[in-house]
């Protein structure tokens, strides 16, 4: 594994234009569904889901590895935790 380089993600989910709390939602459901360990990179609008969504999975104890601001949107990369909390 490269020190500098965060893993390709293993699954990408694009919820511009979806509101709060429907995108928060939708990140948990998807990640429930992906292997402990898994990668998922998440597009987010500006505003109340990016300021909202990486809070919530932190508490739900997932790991946000990166915060992307892109044009127009945020990428967000979330890691399923490697053990059952």
């Amino acid at each position: 594994m490269q020190p500098s380089a965060l893993s390709t993600p293993d699954a990408q989910l694009d919820l511009r234009g979806t509101p709060c709390p429907i995108n928060f939602v939708r990140t948990k459901l998807r990640l429930e569904q992906m292997p402990p360990g898994g990668l998922l990179e998440v597009w987010l609008d500006a505003g109340e889901p990016i300021e909202q969504v990486p809070d919530s999975l932190v508490m739900a104890g997932y790991q946000v590895e990166q915060i992307t601001d892109c044009v127009g949107y945020f990428s967000l990369l979330v890691r399923h935790p490697a053990t059952a909390s």
